[in-house]
């Protein structure tokens, strides 16, 4: 069995997961941090992360750390740790594609006595029954006699300088009972909030797929209160505050429902529901109305603008913020798209306007160019989409300025007052 003095890792995928985790371990230990974006490489050898997770500082303290496209630089290695995307596709169904690719790449070069830890999110299963069988077709190993598996599922928050990978207290597992304590030894050197060691990597697994389904579900019931709300003519953030002074009330907040985690971790888990033949009810149901969301934010804006007989067809409107939250770059999955796509089939001009954002990917992603500075006086309405500190700082008046002397101002994230703002979620 490997032991701490023995290990030099591989980090498989260097986005917002790999690369702090490649960081924290290159501090101490030999690693290699691979990806198939070679431009994602060169940024990374040059001292930079374009996701602004770690800082130009903090990459620079990993002097361990080396990064790389070439498979064969990864040779030499023996624990491989897989921290690729795992997405949904059209149909809202698992794409386990970057997860079976990283798999058959690291098949290629995996030795007798290696161990491959996954943290991609995934459902119950997962690793055992669809990434080990890849790691035994492409290297023609054994599982658990050749080669081990560890499961140990990430719990990065993007953008959340508080909370950072090694004050985030760690699950792990493994494939034997000796692998399990090898992983959890190994992240225990890195991580100062501690590790849990799971009984099994399907409890490990089951526990970081349902930690953001309980979030959806709790969002999707305050969305709901929302609407109930909105209906009855009572302000949602005062009813929140009210309910919030008792202890045990939770503090969620409504909102768009987006990401790589909240938005699609669900989906994982009541797909191997479905698979069993258990047909989830509260799960799917959360989901739709988190989901439909984006619909509902337009509806209640066009009633506003026909109130202050604002046309709708023509008229123009501005979305500040684009990313699935504050103060980070991060687009992947954000539900902002729908209420865009919603505004344009009212025949709506919308500009999009995010400080946070690349230009280039926004329009790769999704078609859309963000503009690079909103026009004065210009706007029928705006909507605060995203509580960037740059929205903050501008306050009422001046969001209020870029609207023409009739306009809505719509505030989705309570960055405003109830008076600063004509409409609230």
């Amino acid at each position: 069995m490997l032991d701490l003095n023995t290990v030099k890792i591989a980090i498989i995928g260097l986005g917002y997961v790999g690369l702090p985790l490649a960081v924290e371990f290159g501090k101490k230990l030999s690693v290699v941090g691979f990806d198939i974006n070679q431009p994602r490489i060169d940024a990374l050898k040059a001292g930079h992360d374009t996701t602004l997770e770690v800082s130009d500082e903090e990459l620079a303290e990993a002097k361990h750390l080396s990064y790389t496209a070439n498979l064969e630089d990864l040779k030499d290695c023996n624990v491989y740790i897989v921290t690729v995307p795992t997405p949904i596709n059209e149909h809202k169904q698992p794409d386990l594609t970057p997860l079976i690719k990283a798999s058959e790449t690291i098949g290629k070069v995996l030795r007798k006595g290696d161990i491959v830890i996954y943290e991609s999110t995934v459902y119950p299963g997962a690793t055992e029954d669809d990434c080990v069988p890849v790691l035994e077709r492409v290297s023609g190993l054994t599982f658990n006699r050749d080669f081990f598996a560890g499961y140990s599922p990430e719990r990065i928050n993007p953008g959340d300088k508080e909370h950072r990978v090694t004050n985030i207290l760690k699950v792990t597992a493994g494939s034997t009972p000796e692998v399990a304590d090898f992983v959890d030894s190994l992240y225990a050197s890195i991580i100062t909030a501690g590790t849990h060691k799971a009984e099994s990597i399907k409890v490990a697994e089951a526990a970081k797929v349902i930690e953001n389904t309980q979030r959806d579900v709790n969002i999707a019931l305050i969305n709901e209160l929302a609407i109930i709300f909105n209906k009855l003519g009572i302000d949602t953030q005062a009813v929140l505050e009210a309910a919030g002074t008792k202890w045990n009330f939770l503090p969620f907040r409504p909102g768009l429902v987006g990401g790589h985690c909240i938005g699609v971790d669900p989906y994982y888990l009541t797909h191997k529901a479905q698979s069993i033949g258990y047909q989830p009810e509260i799960i799917l149901s959360g989901r739709r109305l988190n989901d439909g969301m984006g619909e509902y934010v337009v509806s209640q804006l066009i009633k506003a603008m026909l109130k202050k007989r604002i046309h709708v067809q023509g008229a123009r409107v501005l979305i500040m913020g684009l990313t699935f939250k504050e103060n980070c770059p991060d687009l992947r999955n954000t539900r902002v798209v729908d209420i865009v796509k919603e505004l344009k089939e009212y025949g709506i001009q919308v500009d999009v306007y995010d400080p946070w954002v690349n230009p280039q990917e926004a329009q790769h992603e999704y078609g859309i160019t963000p503009v690079t500075k909103p026009e004065q006086n210009a706007y029928d309405a705006m909507i605060l989409a995203v509580s960037h500190n740059q929205f903050k700082d501008m306050g009422a008046a001046n969001i209020r300025a870029l609207g023409k002397t009739d306009h809505v101002l719509y505030d989705l994230k309570y960055l405003l007052t109830a008076e600063e703002s004509d409409i609230r979620l």
